[in-house]
């Protein structure tokens, strides 16, 4: 089995829980894993010299043009290799995927485990071939003619083995775990909308298994469940049980719903240490037309109190999505549903543009909505009725400028004294990213130190209200000050910086007299003298710690 992956920080549950499924039974598999930065002939080097009888490839979104590529090119070289395909980016279009793509012999539909099982089974006895009329959840070519079997109903989710006992495959990487299958939604954009037979795995065994993962002290675990929270007890029996066994080192991620957490559930988070889960919240947007119209059943006030509650807690880092191109979401209407997300200051704020996925609900409804989107993977919308291409390309310039200037967590002082410079924080977004647009600062990597170089040089080019910059100037420079030594001891001071040698030998007396170590900083602004010691940082934000002193 062979995986491409987008990073290397990141594994291919997939494949790991088929290997798993068929050990069991007595069949042995081998995994390749690969990312999609890795040169492509040293990828078909490796497949090519592994000579497999039978080759398959887990399909996404992400790496179906690099599996496609792949695939055709060793068939050439291996043209009695079996090769089959697995995934949701082939599962809903399995007899249109195969005619356009005849180095491939079949595709798996849907969960593979048995189904892979059943396959390699097949061949490993050299079945003539109508064997595989036999096997559920099937499309293949045979006698050149495609062939589909009925779908394979669900596994019971005990069924499936743990397929982490062994865990020196994943040093500095990621690991996914799922606890259920299914989405009881049905988000008109959503591939998971399309499997309703909601399943979960049973809580003892669960536990047992996170309790393995925080025994080795894996820094990270993601749950892949769709909505994790959808059955709250059982979500608030798994949070209990990682606050109970908790060893300060592992942390948790969640993809939840938050207008379905009640008060038990926000109690235990407060209770929680810093770092133990993080939470990935999709609000998608705040208009009530749209919400409606892609089937999505949210109630955005109560998102809102709720993720205001667990930010007082300032103990879980939250990360809010909303995305762009959704019917009856225009210009006008995203910049509001943007506004109102980033006033509930998540920890990160993710702008996504719509993905028509193939199966999808989506996918039917694009012509009503005049949504044209491209035909290669990601397929991702170009325009709608209510959205232009010009105006989507201003929203990328404010997703680009939301990763560097928001999400990164390094402008946490200064952002605040700029919005206050715009009617909005999504206009102070959009005319940044204008701005690195018409300077050509888009095309070209940045340090950060050079990003707060173009900051004040965006902020002093007209752009902000004058009035308001002009008596503004000097605070903003402390808050940059502030960002960039909250974040490392700088060895060079940006010529913005306010010069600090008046004060040097106070503050060399003030760190010896206290007996602190040469790598804190003291820094003297108008107002106060912040001590900023990196011995210690802030588990979500990664800031280190400064306190006020008195020199």
């Amino acid at each position: 089995m062979a995986a491409v992956n987008a990073k290397y920080i990141h594994s291919n549950l997939a494949v790991y829980s088929l290997k798993a499924f068929a050990a069991q039974a007595g069949c042995t598999a081998e995994i390749r894993e690969y990312t999609i930065n890795q040169p492509f002939d040293d990828i078909l080097k490796d497949l090519y010299q592994s000579r497999p009888g039978l080759l398959c490839f887990s399909c996404y979104i992400w790496n179906k043009t690099w599996i496609d590529d792949l695939a055709r090119e060793i068939h050439k070289l291996l043209p009695e290799t079996q090769i089959w395909v697995g995934g949701p980016e082939v599962t809903y279009c399995a007899r249109e995927y195969l005619k356009n793509h005849p180095a491939i012999n079949g595709v798996m539909r849907g969960e593979g485990e048995a189904s892979f099982l059943a396959l390699a089974r097949h061949f490993k006895e050299e079945d003539p071939g109508e064997g595989l009329a036999a096997i559920p959840g099937l499309t293949f070519f045979q006698d050149g003619i495609i062939r589909e079997t009925p779908d394979r109903e669900p596994l019971c989710m005990d069924s499936l083995p743990f397929p982490y006992a062994d865990l020196r495959d994943f040093e500095n990487r990621i690991i996914y775990y799922e606890s259920s299958r299914g989405c009881p939604f049905s988000c008109s954009y959503c591939l998971s909308s399309l499997d309703r037979k909601l399943r979960f795995r049973n809580l003892p065994l669960v536990k047992k298994e996170l309790q393995f993962f925080i025994d080795r002290k894996v820094p990270q675990v993601k749950f892949v469940d769709r909505t994790f929270n959808c059955d709250r007890e059982r979500a608030l029996e798994i949070w209990r049980f990682l606050v109970e066994q908790d060893q300060g080192v592992t942390n948790f991620h969640f993809e939840i719903g938050a207008d379905l957490l009640g008060p038990e559930e926000l109690a235990c988070m407060k209770s929680m240490r810093p770092g133990l889960i993080q939470l990935e919240i999709g609000v998608q947007s705040a208009n009530p037309d749209t919400i409606l119209e892609i089937r999505r059943k949210t109630d955005f006030e109560k998102i809102k109190r709720n993720v205001a509650q667990i930010q007082q807690g300032q103990n879980i880092h939250q990360h809010l999505d909303l995305i762009a191109g959704l019917p009856h979401e225009g210009y006008a209407s995203f910049a509001q549903s943007f506004n109102q997300v980033y006033a509930m200051r998540p920890q990160q704020l993710q702008l996504g543009f719509l993905k028509v996925l193939k199966g999808s609900r989506m996918e039917r409804m694009a012509p009503e909505y005049g949504c044209v989107y491209m035909d290669r993977e990601p397929y991702e919308v170009l325009k709608t009725n209510w959205l232009s291409y010009e105006e989507l390309l201003a929203l990328k310039q404010v997703e680009a400028m939301v990763e560097i200037y928001y999400n990164s967590g390094q402008f946490s002082h200064t952002l605040p004294l700029l919005e206050n410079l715009f009617p909005s924080p999504f206009e102070f977004y959009q005319k940044l990213g204008a701005f690195y647009e018409e300077k050509g600062y888009s095309q070209i990597s940045h340090s950060r130190l050079r990003r707060y170089d173009i900051l004040l040089e965006f902020l002093e080019s007209g752009f902000a209200r004058a009035d308001a910059f002009a008596t503004l100037l000097e605070s903003v420079k402390e808050a940059m000050t502030v960002d960039l030594y909250c974040r490392e001891n700088l060895k060079s001071r940006p010529a913005w910086m306010k010069p600090q040698e008046p004060w040097q030998k106070a503050v060399r007396d003030y760190i010896r007299q206290e007996g602190l170590p040469k790598t804190v900083h003291i820094e003297i602004l108008a107002q106060e003298t912040l001590l900023f010691d990196y011995r210690r940082r802030d588990p979500l934000t990664n800031n280190v710690e400064a306190k006020q002193i008195t020199l």
